[in-house]
């Protein structure tokens, strides 16, 4: 009898569990750019940690911020207890997929308008537009290393694992030495600089974002 229950067991086992199951689908891989929801963050502290739930995949992601960290609402820079929960925020951050926490160099508070309720066909598609820029933001692509070459337009960036890469300098891109925002004139040849960027239809890669300063070591000097 005892062997028959045994037998009646390992049968159910093999019905729960059958042969040739596909494995689950693996994680986004994590490009250290990130747009979402603010879920939670550590309030009224200079050093702290605060969690995002990404759009389109609603994975939620950890981070860590300090006083170097550069936070942003409508133009203006501010401290970490001006976010709220449920704000929608674009987060520039490290992106070794090794580590849990990842260091957060810059928010950007992203402002969500209301969609009229009548819209013109013209309205219609530049309102699917916005849509998708919400969930995934330009400039999706990070990089990290040494200036080679500076020119007024464009830099060879000399990287530990990809060698140079040539990456054009936009009107509008945004340079931040030690969290502060600055001029262009303020970026200098090798200079260590951490990069966000995007293709343009040329398949050009743009910056979006260039950092350097303090604010890429956040646990001081290594």
């Amino acid at each position: 009898m005892r062997l028959r229950t045994g037998c009646i067991l390992v049968s159910s086992l093999f019905l729960l569990v059958p042969a040739g199951a596909a494995p689950g689908p693996e994680p986004p891989v994590f490009t250290g750019v990130l747009r979402g929801v603010l879920l939670e963050c550590d309030p009224h502290l200079p050093t702290g940690e605060f969690s995002v739930r990404a759009y389109v995949t609603n994975q939620v992601y950890r981070f860590n911020f300090d006083p170097r960290t550069y936070v942003e609402n409508a133009g203006r820079r501010i401290s970490m207890s001006g976010l709220q929960k449920g704000d929608t925020v674009e987060v520039v951050s490290d992106r070794d997929a090794t580590i849990a926490v990842h260091y957060a160099r810059t928010v950007h508070v992203i402002e969500v308008r209301p969609t009229p309720r009548a819209l013109s066909s013209n309205e219609r598609q530049h309102a699917y537009r916005s849509s998708i820029d919400l969930m995934a933001p330009r400039g999706d692509i990070t990089f990290s290393g040494i200036i080679a070459k500076l020119a007024s337009d464009r830099l060879i960036l000399r990287t530990r694992m990809s060698g140079e890469k040539i990456i054009l300098l936009r009107r509008d891109t945004r340079y931040l030495e030690g969290g502060t925002l600055v001029d262009a004139a303020e970026l200098k040849p090798n200079t260590r600089i951490f990069v966000r960027a995007g293709k343009n239809l040329d398949d050009q890669v743009e910056a979006y974002q260039v950092i350097w300063g303090e604010i890429l070591e956040p646990n001081g000097p290594r």
